[in-house]
């Protein structure tokens, strides 16, 4: 029995479209692939997402990198301009609460994003079960961070769904004994849910 459904940030419930924005607005004097390298899977984004170097200094870090003269303030209006909720996920979420069930969040993510789009959005409060690697020091796909999400959201771990669109990131999910699939698209994902919650 499922008790507890677990949602993706980037791509699902923010669109799709919004991080691409955000890297195009950031790339600056240089190109959108190396704001995307940057922002996304540089050593110091991976390493500001496990919380161990400060906002202060990767934003330092990143303006440099990306030949910007800018301040954090307008950074973090840029990211807040360029993202936007899924009407439709929103919706579903409350749907799955609706239906007694927990819902969750497991996210490689830093907390400038998380603080700023939660001032804009006021999204977590969508969500009984937050648990996000700059806070936990441990990403996806290790085990300890889903061992977390299991800790935190109080059922069994047959209980609960997760996926993610990169089958790489389901590893730990899989050994933890969560129920875990490939998202491939939301339709498929709001299907897959609704025939394990009946």
């Amino acid at each position: 029995m499922i008790k507890a459904v677990t949602f993706d940030l980037d791509g699902v419930y923010f669109t799709p479209g919004s991080f691409k924005r955000f890297t195009e607005s950031m790339a600056g004097n240089t190109d959108t692939e190396k704001a995307e390298f940057v922002l996304k899977r540089s050593p110091q984004m991976l390493s500001f997402k496990m919380g161990k170097i400060s906002e202060d200094k990767y934003w330092e870090w990143a303006r440099k990198e990306l030949i910007l003269e800018i301040s954090n303030d307008a950074i973090f209006k840029l990211l807040r301009n360029c993202y936007e909720v899924n009407p439709e996920v929103k919706d579903f979420v409350a749907e799955v609460k609706k239906k007694g069930l927990k819902a969750c969040i497991c996210s490689n993510n830093f907390v400038t994003r998380i603080r700023e789009l939660d001032n804009k959005f006021n999204f977590l409060q969508d969500f009984d079960i937050k648990v996000f690697s700059y806070e936990e020091g441990v990403m996806k796909p290790e085990k300890e961070i889903f061992e977390v999400l299991i800790s935190r959201s109080g059922v069994k771990p047959g209980e609960i769904i997760y996926a993610d669109d990169n089958e790489s990131k389901l590893q730990g999910a899989y050994e933890s004994g969560i129920n875990a699939f490939v998202y491939e698209g939301f339709d498929k994902f709001k299907q897959k849910i609704n025939s394990l919650i009946k």
